[in-house]
């Protein structure tokens, strides 16, 4: 039997492209396919950029499904690179399918999930992180901190908390699954994972950005997270695969940039934010950290300039949740491992106003007062009056008698 376009164009449906999780056809990628007399056939896909990292395996997963059908007798496949609109139009294609089709994750639909973010390093986002998740907990809040920066990690010693992960089978599991590492918090508890578990302080992760995007995957798909109010992502920097990754794994992720007052940084800040909107995220606010030095003489510095959150959060049309001064006490409670947010006095008032701004712009999604609880509360409430009730002590074991 002859093979056609026809037939090449269906089996091109079964070759997925392994990074975007659709299929090279409804992508735009498969461009079509020469077909000789004798047999063999030329297939023409047109790849994101030329040196793609999956070329290699695209080009094997289409010999192998061209190769499979009757006729063929040879496969070539030609590779070209896309134009800018055809990039733009495939990128908001995957996506928007990756929002409608997240992946299976084990945190609980009605947590509020904030990933920290920023365009640049050294803006302190890691220590926006902890002193939010910290001050979220003497809430009385249960929340989650996923240190996402799997090769620069500092969660663990800022939050004070060491230990190895443990994985352990839940009941009628079907695979084991590592417990996060706890520390309590006022009424409430954090809950932390993170590569500083895993690998020494001092040792170099040396990841690929798929990689690094695989073990943010694991912390998401396979951790007992159990139930949360918020979970805090501590993002990498920059635009990159983890913040791609986590658009798709966690579409309903909600971003709050850091910035500092510079300039240059809140360029870059926006960055983070335009990424957030083309992933079809939410943007729930700016903080704008290192925003002054006030000395021991109440003189006060603009070291790192003034303004930038003020600007970001008027050109992205969102809330300036809050302004961090430069405090001493911010960074020497990291190394302790004691966030200032919970140690009182002028260093903790900026991270409460923060803590007040995120439970506004954020609430957590209360489901006690749902039709259902309420049912069952009621159902509770009647099965306990039955079993006190005299008439219940009359009739005893093994008594089947209809009431």
């Amino acid at each position: 039997m002859p093979v056609s376009e026809a037939n090449v164009r269906a089996a091109m449906r079964a070759v997925i492209d392994p990074e975007l999780g659709d299929d090279l056809v409804d992508l735009g990628m498969y461009r079509g396919a020469d077909i000789a007399p004798d047999g063999s056939v030329t297939v023409h896909v047109a790849l994101t950029t030329a040196g793609c990292p999956l070329r290699a395996q695209i080009q094997r997963d289409v010999k192998e499904r061209i190769g499979n059908l009757p006729g063929v007798t040879d496969v070539e496949v030609r590779t070209s690179e896309m134009s800018q609109p055809e990039k733009k139009a495939l990128m908001a294609r995957a996506r928007q399918k990756a929002a409608e089709h997240p992946a299976a994750t084990d945190i609980p639909a009605r947590t509020r999930v904030l990933a920290v973010s920023s365009g640049k390093g050294g803006v302190g986002k890691s220590s926006i992180t902890v002193n939010l998740a910290a001050g979220l907990a003497s809430r009385g809040y249960t929340v989650g901190v996923l240190d996402a920066d799997i090769a620069g990690f500092s969660v663990p010693r800022m939050l004070g908390v060491s230990g190895a992960l443990e994985a352990r089978r839940p009941a009628g599991g079907s695979k084991p699954r590592m417990e996060p590492l706890v520390k309590r918090f006022g009424a409430g508890q954090v809950r932390v994972v993170s590569m500083g578990f895993l690998s020494p302080e001092d040792e170099a992760i040396m990841w690929r950005g798929l990689m690094i995007n695989r073990g943010v995957q694991h912390f998401l798909e396979d951790v007992s997270w159990g139930d949360l109010d918020y979970l805090l992502v501590d993002m990498p920097p920059g635009t990159g695969d983890v913040q791609m990754g986590l658009a798709r794994m966690l579409p309903r992720a909600e971003m709050i940039i850091v910035t500092t007052p510079a300039l240059a940084a809140q360029k870059v800040a926006a960055r983070a934010a335009d990424m957030a909107r083309k992933g079809y995220l939410r943007v729930a606010g700016v903080v704008e950290n290192m925003s002054g030095f006030v000395c021991a003489h109440g003189e006060r510095y603009e070291l790192f300039g003034s303004g930038g959150g003020d600007r970001l959060a008027r050109d992205i049309g969102v809330p300036l949740l809050a302004r961090v001064p430069l405090e001493p006490e911010v960074s020497a409670g990291g190394d302790r491992g004691v966030p200032a947010s919970v140690g009182g006095g002028p260093p903790a008032e900026p991270f409460e106003r923060l803590v007040d701004a995120v439970i506004d712009v954020a609430p957590v999604i209360e489901i006690r007062d749902c039709t259902a609880r309420m049912l069952d509360a009621v159902q509770r409430r009647l099965d306990e009056a039955v079993a006190a009730s005299p008439a219940a002590g009359a009739h005893g074991e093994g008594n089947s008698s209809p009431q």
